[in-house]
């Protein structure tokens, strides 16, 4: 379970910015909120919001990209730069990451200072009575050679000199049979973003979303539930198997998802395509949601209620605050325009994001709004601009 993570130079962000995750324990325990084994009270979510361009996808990304980092790395050519973008008054300086979490009945704090060509500095540490180190690997310029020490984590010296200054020393260690890393590696992070930015609602990704229901009976048979208890004019949704070139590759399929209607005694079907944006939204995006709520883990979505009504956000996201849909205690960070859902959360469950004329990106937990107070109305102040992070037209 995340609780927090920070960082520095990245984008729009020239500033440390941290994302919260933890609340106190004299705080009201909600549904929103779990006591994990650590003995920390977490959030099961955290909503971004803030005006057009404030820098609420560039927010959201530091995770999308640490996840890639730690577990896929190694898969990256030996000599491609690291998918970041410093902020461009600061491109020669380096970009800082870090973040805390729960594993294992175990804190962890994991940190990483890179340039885009270049890890610097990467650390691994563990809490017991304090944060201890488990590996911490640093550039010396001067040999032009990483130094690596370790605590307990299993790599060879000789293997960890030879790491690629493009890699993590975790996904490294994973591909030599190191337990810890390949344990880290199987984390589930599930996101609409790339390096680029959000991902549209294409026919591939509903192309994706019908082959992941097609092997996942069970989540399969919640989405037609959801979705037609969402009252979508969907009745359901078949899923065909097909061949896309029956000639040269007759064992190649793929699956297409079409909706399924009544109307009178008259049912019918229809591509996908066909379907509104929201219907098509609403499909692709229980997708990424239903593997992390059986699983665990992380969903990292931006622009939440794209081409949904605002009446749909509650629904989904009551899906993360009902035990019985969420076991695992999964958790949800999101960025959204839809400010109703201020109304939904509590204070210390939203990032507020916003720029200033000179190119750069703040954040900061509504909570630390002074004088802000739990039985106000969220929505209406923050409308009213008594938060900040809104547009001036």
């Amino acid at each position: 379970m995340l609780h927090s993570y920070a960082f520095a130079n990245f984008q729009s962000f020239a500033e440390r910015v941290e994302v919260d995750l933890t609340v106190k324990h004299n705080s009201t325990l909600t549904d929103w909120m779990v006591d994990d084994v650590c003995r920390n009270r977490v959030s099961k979510l955290m909503a971004v919001v803030g005006h057009n361009a404030s820098g609420k996808t560039a927010l959201l990304k530091p995770v999308a990209f640490l996840h890639w980092f730690i577990c896929h790395s190694f898969a990256s050519q030996p000599d491609t730069w690291l998918p970041f973008t410093p902020h461009l008054a600061r491109v020669t300086e380096p970009t800082e990451f870090e973040c805390v979490f729960d594993f294992e009945g175990n804190l962890w704090r994991y940190v990483l200072l890179v340039t885009q060509n270049r890890v610097l500095r990467e650390a691994l540490y563990q809490k017991k009575e304090r944060f201890n180190y488990v590996f911490v690997r640093e550039w010396e310029p001067e040999t032009n050679s990483y130094t690596v020490k370790q605590q307990d984590f299993g790599l060879p010296p000789k293997t960890a000199k030879k790491v690629r200054q493009n890699v993590s020393l975790i996904a490294w260690a994973a591909q030599h049979d190191v337990l810890l890393a390949k344990q880290f590696i199987t984390s589930q992070v599930i996101t609409n973003i790339n390096v680029v930015g959000r991902l549209p609602i294409s026919e591939q990704a509903i192309m994706f979303a019908a082959e992941y229901f097609s092997a996942k009976p069970e989540q399969y048979a919640q989405m037609n539930r959801l979705l037609s208890a969402w009252d979508l004019g969907l009745s359901g949704v078949y899923l065909q198997e097909i061949h896309p070139n029956p000639i040269d590759a007759p064992e190649q399929k793929a699956w297409m998802a079409l909706g399924q209607h009544v109307s009178g005694d008259t049912a019918f079907r229809l591509p996908f395509h066909m379907e509104s944006s929201g219907t098509q939204g609403a499909f692709v995006l229980l997708s990424r949601l239903l593997p992390v709520l059986a699983q665990g883990g992380l969903a990292v979505i931006d622009e939440f209620e794209n081409d949904l009504h605002p009446h749909m956000l509650e629904p989904i996201l009551d899906l993360f605050a009902n035990p019985a849909t969420n076991p695992r205690d999964a958790q949800l960070i999101f960025s959204t325009h839809a400010i109703e859902v201020l109304n939904l959360v509590e204070k210390s469950q939203v990032m507020l994001v916003e720029k200033s004329a000179d190119c750069i990106s703040t954040a900061y937990r509504m909570d630390t709004v002074e004088g802000i107070r739990n039985d106000d109305n969220f929505y209406a102040k923050y409308m009213a601009g008594a938060y900040g992070a809104v547009p001036s037209l």
